[in-house]
């Protein structure tokens, strides 16, 4: 087993980097012979810690499989200090396979007892929003503009060490830990791309409001909301998305989102349509309290669709009852609304919390 060991000055060392990648954190990463632990093996272990601005790497290398079992207990000798993980899609892969293999050789492990911070997980949701064409590490990589000097995947080098064991050499044992060596470093990089999970997550303050008249395809004019937000952390890459006529767009402190304006006439519907009448002539229902006034000719029991009452005014769209009361065109409508008042436009606790369930919907793919 060979054990190698690195110091370098983190360049991304900003508040959000802070926060999570703290000196009692640890990132990992393995490089196996294949993907089932029941029918191949680990042959490298690389770890990143911090001290102040620097990071500190250590790799764990075995240069044949017998040294499988030296590795993984250097790594847990190394784990036991720590009480944070850090990995890229670990709790998908590293974490089930690193245990499988502990269990093989008897080794007691801790892996799934520490808080676990899987960057792909929790960046998945946000693949669309960010136009990436893929949540590979080296796209990720690439759409923050890290350059590297591997050119492998994993996979290409599985033969890569098979050959090695068989006739080692310094070129095919540099390409190996080259390739593991900058994953490492790439994850540490990544941790920037968790600032749009934090902005979907609530982490932004409101701004300012202001209502935009604009003109459409066809000539007509409509209206729309345009939030100012400022994220906690910022932005690293400009990104652009839009939905349904929602648009949200941000770079580095400053995101705008704009919402669509409808302004007419639409319909609160009474979940009790039990206790109400509908009036024909009026296009409105009327509770059953108050329908002795009304002649029994102008009057039908209300069923689900017809219990309602006509509000005109402007609206914003919700997709969840969140803010009441809630009006939609017809009763099959998904899409519902709210009406746009003075009050929620004087409330910035209101506005926060609208904007993050428009963020939900938005990630959620709707």
């Amino acid at each position: 087993m060979k054990i190698l060991q690195d110091q370098t000055k983190y360049a991304y060392d900003t508040p959000l980097t802070q926060k999570f990648f703290t000196e009692s954190s640890l990132f990992f990463d393995i490089e196996t012979t294949g993907f089932s632990p029941s029918h191949t093996y680990v042959y490298l272990i690389g770890c990143a810690s911090r001290k102040g601005s620097m990071i500190c790497i250590t790799q764990f290398f075995a240069e044949n499989p017998q040294e499988e079992e030296q590795i993984l207990s250097a790594f847990l000798q190394t784990l036991s200090k720590f009480n944070n993980l850090i990995t890229f899609n670990g709790l998908g892969f590293d974490v089930h396979y690193l245990k499988e293999r502990c269990a093989l050789y008897g080794l007691t492990e801790s892996l799934d007892k520490l808080p676990h911070l899987d960057i792909y997980r929790k960046l998945f949701p946000y693949k669309p929003i960010l136009n990436l064409q893929s949540l590979k590490q080296k796209s990720l990589e690439k759409f923050l503009g890290v350059e590297r000097k591997d050119v492998y995947s994993g996979g290409d080098l599985i033969q890569v060490y098979l050959e090695y064991i068989q006739s080692p050499s310094e070129e095919s044992r540099s390409l190996l830990l080259l390739h593991n060596y900058e994953d490492i470093l790439g994850m540490t990089m990544l941790l920037l791309l968790l600032s749009y999970s934090m902005l979907f997550e609530g982490d932004f303050d409101v701004d300012s409001h202001e209502k935009n008249i604009y003109e459409t395809f066809d000539g007509s004019l409509e209206q729309e909301l345009i939030f100012s937000l400022s994220p906690e952390f910022s932005l690293p890459k400009r990104f652009s998305f839009h939905s349904s006529q929602i648009y949200l767009t941000g770079f580095q402190q400053q995101v705008k989102l704009r919402i669509p304006i409808y302004k007419g006439e639409l319909k609160h519907f009474y979940s009790n349509y039990k206790d109400y009448y509908y009036l024909p002539e009026e296009d409105r229902a009327i509770h059953k309290s108050v329908a002795f006034y009304t002649d029994r000719n102008y009057r039908t029991r209300a069923k689900a669709s017809t219990c309602y009452m006509r509000k005109a005014g402007i609206f914003l769209p919700q997709y969840q009852e969140m803010i009441t009361p809630c009006f939609k065109q017809t009763y099959q409508d998904k899409a519902a609304w709210f009406e746009l008042t003075e009050d929620f436009l004087s409330s910035k606790e209101l506005q926060k919390n609208y904007i993050i369930h428009i963020l939900k919907w938005l990630s959620d793919g709707k």
